[in-house]
């Protein structure tokens, strides 16, 4: 029957695209299928607590069932290269994440990734066209519909804001927390006012010390952050707010849809009011240069500004998706990684970018066409 769990018919699948990306150039590796929860907590906060399966183990603490293959790969070619590996390297891997659904009784827990990751320095534009242009070939029997993004685009935005750099670090810490990332924008703008309770917190220095000093310690919380908080709330309260032009250059970046050909124009006028992304419009010229070579027509494929902001946290560049049916979640979704190499590399960092397929859903919607 159509979209019955089959795990041989889905392992089956996950081989076949696992072959391909071995012909594409990938090394087949393996990972863990145990995490230490520490590397994950670090990048991620514990916002991954909600999302991941924990167990203790007694002689490593924390672990994790693994949530993904980019966090060990990466490691793991970072470890290659102080070792002397090789560059530029090219990785393929095939096996089960897991992931809480507590929202979603519909959704699996576990199931299967086949995945591609590239390490490449050369040519970041050429890179991101490679990796998309062979999952585009891979995926093409199923008609999906692609889409596109850029994370880079939105962290130039908020990087070149005329504000304190508080503000622009609140900002880019949200970026993947949309409904966050607006709370604390309009804030910022003077378009919401500050809640009654923490203005008057800041207004009176002596409620202030009294909630300091009664503060009961949680955690690694005690009362002297409690003060160190409410002096940055008051340090960003007497802060000017950010220009009405500068926000609504913001919305027009934020509200961008556009075919890639058609979005480019739109960031060059963009940039006329906010140069700070002028680079980052560069780098997204060369890459619809580098997918028009790859034999990408870029007037096919949407562009979303906003596309993977609440489901790839680790991604600051290049975004991408495959989607079928509205109900299921991405065939596969993929991105730029570079910051991601410098954290796990101790400061080492390799521009990276990569994706992942879901061969059951891609088994479903071949039987699907049948």
């Amino acid at each position: 029957m159509p979209g019955a769990i089959d795990k041989t018919a889905d392992r089956a699948e996950a081989a076949r695209v696992l072959e391909a990306f071995k012909h594409a150039g990938a090394t087949p590796v393996e990972t863990d299928l145990l995490q230490p929860a520490e590397t994950l907590l670090d990048l991620y906060g514990e916002d991954i607590r909600g999302r991941a399966f924990i167990t203790q183990d007694p002689d490593q603490g924390e672990m994790m069932l693994r949530p993904d293959f980019t966090v060990p790969v990466v490691q793991m070619h970072m470890d290659n290269i102080e070792a002397g590996g090789p560059e530029p390297a090219r990785y393929a891997y095939m096996g089960e994440v897991f992931r809480k659904q507590e929202s979603d009784a519909t959704r699996a827990r576990e199931y299967l990734q086949v995945g591609f990751e590239l390490f490449d320095r050369t040519d970041p534009a050429r890179a991101d066209a490679e990796v998309f242009s062979l999952f585009s070939e891979v995926l093409s029997p199923l008609n999906l519909r692609a889409v596109t993004g850029d994370i880079g685009i939105l962290i130039a935005v908020v990087n070149g804001l005329s504000t304190s750099e508080r503000r622009r670090a609140a900002l880019r810490r949200h970026i993947w927390r949309p409904r966050r990332f607006r709370t604390l924008l309009d804030r910022f703008t003077g378009r919401t006012s500050v809640p009654a309770h923490r203005a008057a917190l800041i207004a009176d220095p002596r409620a202030a010390l009294a909630v300091a000093s009664d503060a009961v310690q949680v955690g690694k919380r005690g009362p002297q952050e409690v003060a160190d908080r409410i002096e940055a709330l008051r340090i960003d309260a007497a802060t000017p707010p950010i220009g009405e032009a500068e926000a609504d250059v913001i919305d027009a970046v934020l509200d961008l849809k556009a075919p890639l050909s058609g979005a480019l124009q739109i960031l060059r006028d963009i940039a006329i009011d906010l140069p700070a992304i002028s680079d980052a419009t560069d780098m997204f010229e060369a890459r619809l240069e580098a997918l028009d070579a790859a034999g990408i027509t870029i007037a096919d494929i949407p562009f979303e500004a906003t596309y993977g902001r609440t489901s790839m946290e680790y991604y600051d560049g290049f975004v991408f998706g495959f989607t079928g049916a509205p109900h299921l979640p991405p065939v596969a979704t993929g991105g730029r990684y570079d910051a991601l190499t410098s954290v796990l590399g101790q400061g080492r960092a390799i521009p990276a970018v990569g994706g992942v397929i879901r061969p059951a859903l891609v088994r479903q919607m071949r039987e699907n066409l049948t």
